[in-house]
């Protein structure tokens, strides 16, 4: 830096401080203590609620009832029993196996496996995949 000119000093004090308190760090019990101490004006106001789940539990107990009153059992649709063994019979003469055929849609084997065993929710899409993997018609009338 030689010819630029003499070098000067910036004798300005710099002031670094601590972060303001947060809320929870006034409201810690070794804050108001230290407050009590020294005198502050202390506030603490007792909320009416709390500590109590009294607003959830009224609403809970009215869709308690309402669910003990059901009697309709519902529950998902699974595989029928003809598409699971389309499924079964299609893969047998293309002769792939459930990983070959899983890998062919871009599915997890455990998907295949579900099919066939008529665990699965039926998705369209990937019943559309497996007609086209296995060249197969596999919904609707043959």
């Amino acid at each position: 830096m030689a010819g630029i000119g003499p070098l000067t000093q910036d004798w300005e004090p710099v002031v670094i401080r601590k972060k303001a308190p947060t809320a929870a760090a006034k409201k810690d019990e070794k804050v108001v203590n230290a407050a009590r101490r020294a005198g502050a004006e202390i506030e603490s106001v007792k909320k009416s609620n709390a500590g109590t789940n009294r607003a959830a539990s009224s609403s809970t107990s009215l869709n308690t009832r309402k669910l003990d009153e059901e009697t309709e059992n519902l529950a998902h649709d699974r595989v029928p029993t003809e598409l699971k063994k389309a499924i079964m019979h299609a893969r047998m003469e293309t002769k792939l196996t459930q990983a070959q055929l899983a890998q062919l849609i871009n599915e997890k084997p455990q998907i295949i496996q579900e099919y066939e065993s008529g665990k699965a929710i039926p998705n369209q899409q990937i019943i559309g995949k497996l007609e086209r993997a296995l060249g197969a018609k596999l919904r609707g009338k043959k």
